[in-house]
């Protein structure tokens, strides 16, 4: 293996400025989070192509970026306004992978693309959100406009507010609003109450908009995975070992560094270093050994930590995703998983 260099040393020369910075990612891979893969001379011809859109949980392959940890000559991610774009996308082949949610992906496999699950980002448990603006409340939700994504995520969580106002769909005025421009539009007055996420839930929220309804109040409906076009299981394997140990490494890197983290993050989320720590709490994200037992049980654990809250629970699928995963084995792959 004489001569054989990886993208992480070219990224730590290239970067001097950074170089101490760089060290202590690279020590988080010597550390036993992504053996082997590192290693390896073997490369796809073209980058493994990965799109997502600005989320918290998809966040830390960009912090892994940061950290020096992936190469853009064998991983590319591919900035989206909407999970919409990504889907046709992947159907046109332009994308090996993608940051779905369960929803997404299952709607893909019977559209006809079929995805794999390789990795668990994260549980939404309080990430996405309802706003409105004072004094709209749950009892007086009638007649007033609605602005929300036409996705999965978008109708689940509009789902769940018609559930807990006790109204149909017909009680409401639905406004159709791309998750990215849902800030915007609320601001602009255009709705009186939006379907948003993170990071614009907490910016608006600073800024007086009253929560109506979270993920909270629907436990493992929300799951958001990275989903792979089965060719590049193949194709790009030594790449997605290598992108899903970068993940790893900036989650715990998050957790043990957090002001560091922050400092990578807020340009990408548009907040300040110190609002970044905000948009993790309503996330549960499973680490490289919950994702196994996910995988295998459909069930995650959720260990105490700084991102993910305190205390050890079993936190499970929702009971409206299992009919539709009845092939589960065969939709995940944990090959890529570090040991």
């Amino acid at each position: 293996m004489r001569g054989c260099k990886t993208g992480f040393n070219r990224t730590v020369m290239q970067n001097s400025s950074n170089y101490s910075s760089r060290r202590r990612a690279l020590a988080w891979l010597a550390a036993g989070l992504a053996p082997g893969a590192l290693s390896s001379c073997a490369r796809p011809v073209s980058p493994l192509r990965i799109g997502t859109i600005v989320y918290p949980g998809y966040e830390f392959i960009y912090l892994a970026r940061a950290m020096g940890l992936l190469d853009e000559s064998r991983v590319r991610m591919i900035e989206l306004l909407a999970n919409e774009d990504a889907l046709r996308a992947l159907a046109a082949g332009q994308l090996e992978g993608a940051a779905l949610t369960l929803d997404e992906l299952m709607r893909a496999r019977a559209d006809g693309v079929d995805l794999r699950v390789v990795l668990i980002f994260d549980l939404s448990a309080g990430a996405n959100a309802v706003l409105a603006h004072a004094p709209v409340t749950l009892k007086t939700l009638a007649n007033k406009r609605v602005g929300f994504e036409d996705s999965e995520t978008g109708s689940v969580m509009l789902d769940a507010l018609l559930n807990a106002a006790g109204l149909s769909a017909d009680q409401i005025q639905k406004v159709p609003v791309r998750l990215g421009r849902t800030e915007e539009v609320f601001r602009l007055g255009a709705v009186d109450v939006v379907v948003t996420a993170e990071p614009w839930a907490s910016r608006l929220e600073r800024s007086g908009a009253q929560r109506l309804l979270d993920s909270a109040a629907i436990p493992g409906r929300i799951v958001d995975v990275l989903a792979v076009r089965p060719q590049a299981l193949e194709t790009h394997a030594d790449a997605l070992k290598y992108l899903i140990a970068g993940h790893f490494a900036a989650q715990r890197f998050l957790q043990t560094n957090p002001l560091q983290a922050a400092q990578w993050l807020a340009p990408r989320l548009q907040m300040s270093v110190e609002e970044v720590p905000t948009v993790f709490r309503g996330l549960l994200l499973p680490d490289a050994r919950q994702n196994v037992e996910m995988m295998r049980s459909q069930t995650v654990q959720e260990d105490g930590g700084a991102s993910v809250g305190t205390g050890v629970r079993k936190f499970s699928l929702a009971p409206q995703l299992l009919p539709h995963l009845a092939d589960w084995n065969q939709l995940v792959d944990m090959r890529f998983l570090p040991s």
